[in-house]
């Protein structure tokens, strides 16, 4: 195991998406959705230290691309992320992204890593994060809408957090829901693809939306959803991109949010009006108020992925390599010894080079 980089001289630790998935994998993704659990609601209760911001975003045709930047004061992180549901034509991730942990005292990076993976064990933990504090006693009975990436984590994360024993899946394409029924085969769940949405919901406690298409659409109906049911809607998060019925949002008991201003733009909730009543999350966390006074409330998650949750993931994967190594150095940041002399590492090179070249020439010679 290689000693964790302390010094900002020597270099900038990357994680690969190959030395994250060997990492992950020998963690164990519901170990480490647990314990991002543990350390998401750390850093949710304490909200207000975090300078905090809607994200930026840049709108194409086809998708968005866009970073995510949150600071605590000490450390400063920030998301390259897209949305391209067209990708998967043309046989790329609807989702690439990387991320960025930084040392505010001096703006040096500290760790660089892809995020595509880390970001769905994120999400998966806030999904499971929410669950824990919103859904009803008791659930068993997950309802997965939407079987692309995100869908193992989501169904694991349930698992390890609440305790579900039974997933029902309905996609679009039936091919993903068999995609997902063979990765979670050995996990200890009981997995059942429905062929209708109306099927897959029977029963279920805890209904999770993860959609891609980039429109206003609606996958749930409201005369299918049922009372004292929780809605984990995590698949809106951009202008113009929904899943709910309006209708649901407007009987719900209560409607939980990450960060009120970005929710208003991306959310579920950017077709009502701007006075509609929600519930930031750290508030339910800190006991400021109720998810849920009764068995039969219905309650609604409109999560569209905040930057503290990055925060929170980055942090989590700097201690983890300090412990598993599973990472290399990249030379990021010029070290020369005089540091107002970055003429000097170009410089250097130039002589370097030329070093070699003349060595070269004078071998050449000495052959002919």
């Amino acid at each position: 195991m290689s000693k964790f980089i302390v010094s900002p001289k020597e270099g900038v630790p990357f994680v690969s998406v190959q030395a994250m998935a060997k990492m992950i994998h020998e963690y164990g993704v519901e170990q480490c959705i647990t314990d991002l659990v543990d350390a998401l609601e750390q850093d949710y209760l304490r909200w207000d230290q975090f300078e905090k911001s809607s994200r930026f975003a840049s709108h194409s045709k086809d998708g968005v691309i866009e970073l995510m930047p949150v600071s605590d004061g000490e450390m400063f992180a920030c998301k390259y992320v897209n949305g391209h549901p067209i990708n998967t034509k043309r046989n790329l991730q609807t989702v690439a992204a990387m991320g960025i942990l930084s040392d505010v005292e001096t703006g040096y990076p500290i760790l660089l890593t892809e995020m595509c993976i880390l970001t769905a064990l994120r999400t998966a933990a806030t999904s499971a994060m929410l669950a824990k504090h919103c859904a009803p006693k008791g659930v068993k009975k997950l309802a997965l809408i939407g079987n692309g990436a995100q869908s193992e984590f989501q169904a694991l994360g349930m698992k390890a957090i609440m305790g579900i024993s039974e997933v029902r899946l309905y996609d679009i394409d039936p091919a993903a829901s068999q995609k997902t029924a063979d990765n979670l085969s050995d996990s200890g769940l009981k997995v059942i693809v429905c062929r209708t949405l109306e099927e897959a919901v029977l029963g279920a406690e805890i209904i999770t939306t993860c959609t891609a298409d980039k429109t206003n659409a609606t996958i749930l109906r409201d005369d299918i959803i049922t009372k004292g049911v929780y809605i984990n809607a995590i698949g809106g998060d951009c202008p113009g991109k929904t899943e709910l019925d309006k209708n649901i949002l407007m009987r719900a008991d209560h409607v939980i949010v990450e960060f009120e201003p970005q929710t208003r733009i991306e959310g579920e909730i950017q077709n009502l009006s701007s006075d509609f009543p929600v519930t930031e999350f750290h508030r339910i966390l800190k006991g400021e108020v109720q998810a849920r006074t009764s068995a039969d409330d219905l309650v609604v998650f409109d999560g569209v992925g905040f930057a503290s949750e990055d925060f929170t993931a980055l942090v989590f994967l700097r201690d983890l390599i300090r412990e598993q190594g599973g990472y290399e150095i990249l030379d990021l940041i010029p070290q020369q010894a005089d540091p107002k002399n970055l003429y000097s590492v170009v410089k250097e090179h130039s002589k370097d080079h030329s070093l070699v070249t003349n060595e070269a020439e004078s071998a050449v010679a000495a052959m002919s």
